[in-house]
This record gives structure tokens, sequence and C-alpha cells, in this order.
């Protein structure tokens, strides 16, 4: 591990990561660790909202949608507790005011997934007011369409019909496109 990392990251560099995905946050503080991080996980807002008021971090990876609410309570409860703290929401549910919202309450950045340890260690990070460098190899236009489509399919508890509804596609069309396999 490079020291000018080490030396970037300052004397705290403890992490809070609130996922409620067990086996991604797991994948992340490992990645972020090896990166010079001290993490520390919770998979709920109340758990996350308890580390913020017991052991505020330094730095934040804070899911939007946690199953027992909004990672937005996590980030004002971050923000009241240590507003030095550098926070990046990261979502799978990427929209505009969303985004505006975690930013307006105090998030630092606001991710999309898919998002790997290096991203979010450059958001983090990041102390300038530009905007970051375009990913190296982003999802084509096809593959991102397709993974909201599978993601509101899942939230709909695999009924075609809601889906569709929800969509505002018709049935048959959505049938077919979850009959295909995913793009690249």
């Amino acid at each position: 591990m490079a020291d000018d990392l080490i030396a970037e990251l300052g004397a705290d560099r403890t992490l809070l990561l609130v996922d409620d995905d067990e086996p991604f946050v797991k994948r992340l503080a490992k990645a972020m660790e090896k990166r010079g991080f001290v993490p520390e996980t919770a998979e709920s807002v109340a758990a996350g909202r308890a580390i913020a008021m017991a052991r505020p971090p330094a730095y934040a990876v804070v899911d939007l949608r946690l199953e027992d609410g909004n990672g937005l309570d996590v980030v004002e409860t971050l923000r009241e507790r240590r507003p030095d703290c550098r926070i990046v929401v990261l979502t799978g549910y990427g929209a505009i005011a969303t985004a505006v919202a975690a930013v307006k309450i105090g998030a630092t950045d606001y991710l999309s997934k898919p998002a790997d340890a290096n991203d979010v260690m450059n958001a983090l990070l990041s102390r300038t007011e530009t905007l970051p460098a375009p990913p190296e190899n982003p999802m084509s236009a096809d593959r991102v369409r397709w993974e909201h489509i599978q993601r509101v399919y899942e939230m709909c508890d695999r009924n075609v019909s809601e889906t569709a509804r929800r969509l505002s596609m018709h049935r048959r069309t959505l049938q077919r496109i979850l009959a295909k396999r995913s793009p690249k």
C-alpha cells in the first residue's frame, strides 16, 4: 500500500458502509480495507444510524434504498454527528431527483451501481469541484435498460403483468425482452 494514499486518507481512516446486499457490502469492505480504510458495515438504516451516532466515521458509503427505509436518513445522521464526513450515496436506482436530494442533505457524491471499489475510493477522495473522468467501460444503453427492467421485475415479485403496468409497456413486449439474454 502506497504511503501517499494513506497520507491522502488522513489520520482518521474510518469508513462506514451501509448496504442491505450482504455479499456486496462484504466485498466492498474487504476491497476498501486493502486501500487503507478501516471499514465497518451495517445492513440497515437502524444499524447505520446507530454506528453513526456512536462512532461517526470520516468516510461513508450509503445505499439509497434499504429494506428498513431510506439511506438518506443515515446521511442526515452522519452530517449532524460529523459535518466533515465525506459521504457517497450509492444506488441501483439512479435518478436526478434522488441525486439532488442526496447532495442537498450533505452527500459528497452520488454513484449508480454497479460501482467498483476504485469508483467509490475516487468519489470519497475527490477534493475538486470538477467533473470526474468518464468510466473506462460504461454499460451500454441496452444493458442499462435491461438492468432497469430486471430490477422492476424483481421488485414486482416476478409478476409480468404488474411489471409491464409499472413500466408502461405492453405485457407481450415485456415477455419478449425477459425471454432474451442480457445485452453486453
